[in-house]
């Protein structure tokens, strides 16, 4: 089954973009997934193709009219009854891999891409609408982030990667951040790769790689850590909070 992504934007030229080359790039042109960027300013009922509007209750830019918003959602739809629709957000839940693993899964997403001050909110009170963030920021537009999102979906198509196990070990695929990686030279400016993993001893790198993941993930996301291990981190302010198991 191919994935069908549809992203609804202002700017279509902008897709495939990178998603055309590099691995997504030979899983299109393979077959495994296929993409249709959408005008949304198609779906316009005025003749001078009016997308925004300003802000009721007044405020600076301009904001997505939900008329037109609706149409362009309801013609993907139509064409892709089975796809989830995701609007890119920074007020949306953020993405995570388990969520992405889920959209991999399924026959594949329309992605909704937001412009201006954003989205008049009735478009998620009149359709199923998704919200998803990408991260704390704020980008021109939803595009950047739908690209984000669908080539984290792409990669774990069945065939995209390869081998079928080339993505387990990676972060947030347990929960954690991954561990470290090294090649060769085995010395650059008086470096040298850790010891362990010229050993040969597959169980005790397997051991530096798991405590280098758990330490990473606790210094560097102890959001993660504590989700992952069911522990209360340390706090901000320096103070340590009580572990408890799990």
């Amino acid at each position: 089954m191919t994935f069908a992504a549809t992203v609804l934007t202002l700017y279509p030229e902008m897709f495939p973009g990178p998603l055309g080359v590099s691995l997504a790039g030979r899983a299109m042109r393979e077959g495994k997934w296929a993409m249709d960027a959408v005008q949304i300013r198609d779906f316009a009922i005025d003749k001078h193709k009016t997308v925004d509007d300003t802000p009721a209750g007044g405020g600076a830019g301009m904001v997505l009219r939900v008329d037109v918003l609706a149409k362009a959602v309801d013609h993907a739809l139509e064409a892709h009854p089975g796809c989830p629709v995701i609007a890119m957000t920074p007020r949306g839940k953020p993405l995570t891999q388990a969520r992405v693993r889920e959209l991999a899964e399924g026959p594949g997403v329309i992605v909704l891409c937001g412009r201006f001050e954003g989205f008049d909110e009735r478009i998620f009170e009149g359709r199923a609408v998704e919200e998803v963030s990408v991260g704390d920021i704020v980008l021109s537009g939803g595009e950047c982030a739908a690209l984000m999102l669908l080539d984290a979906c792409i990669r774990l198509l069945p065939g995209v990667m390869g081998a079928p196990s080339s993505g387990h070990e990676e972060s947030f695929e347990n929960g954690l951040l991954e561990y470290p990686h090294y090649t060769r030279p085995a010395e650059w400016e008086g470096r040298a790769i850790p010891e362990v993993l010229r050993s040969g001893d597959h169980a005790k790198i397997a051991e530096w790689r798991k405590r280098r993941s758990e330490d990473d993930t606790r210094l560097r996301r102890p959001d993660l850590w504590e989700r992952h291990n069911g522990a209360r981190v340390q706090s901000a302010s320096g103070a340590q909070r009580e572990v408890q198991d799990d």
